[in-house]
């Protein structure tokens, strides 16, 4: 069942890969509960196919890079990029993009979380196996208070801009 506005979060862990050592997180992937992250905070979601993909790469991901600022200014504590990818690709992704320190690349690589929120994408026919759906979740301590689900090969709904016009 795909996740709707007024649902809890699954509970499930999410990869990220850390490049500075910190209190509680070594270099390399450090695995997150989802639930610990977004206890009393307000996360911007965004989901997408792949790393490194077209659209992904040229429009969505920036967008959110971008618009950083815009999104804290109306509230936003942080912004996450799900894919099923593994964290060393995120990792490697996310500095290409200089994502870091505005949108935290978040790995599902086995696509266990992206099945929990009902938004796998089977790509194996197109040679990609099992991906995500392109969406962005407004999430409010961990209860979905937006979710906007792209059809297939659109971008519109999941867009940084489209998240602002519904802060």
């Amino acid at each position: 069942m795909t996740i709707k506005a007024g649902d809890r979060l699954p509970e499930g862990t999410l990869t990220e890969f850390v490049e500075v050592e910190t209190a509680g997180c070594s270099v390399g992937p450090n695995a997150f509960k989802t639930a610990d992250l977004t206890k009393g905070r307000k996360i911007a979601i965004f989901g997408l196919p792949g790393a490194f993909t077209p659209t992904c790469s040229a429009k969505h991901a920036p967008g959110y890079i971008a618009n950083f600022d815009k999104l804290k200014a109306k509230g936003i504590d942080e912004i996450w990029c799900i894919s099923v990818n593994d964290a060393f690709v995120m990792g490697a992704w996310g500095k290409d993009l200089k994502a870091g320190g505005k949108v935290r690349m978040m790995a599902d690589g086995s696509a266990d979380y992206t099945r929990k929120l009902g938004l796998e994408n089977d790509l194996t026919a197109r040679g990609m196996g099992m991906r995500s759906q392109r969406y962005s979740l407004l999430v409010d301590d961990g209860v979905v208070k937006q979710v906007n689900i792209e059809a297939p090969g659109k971008f519109e709904a999941s867009s940084a801009e489209a998240m602002l016009a519904q802060l």
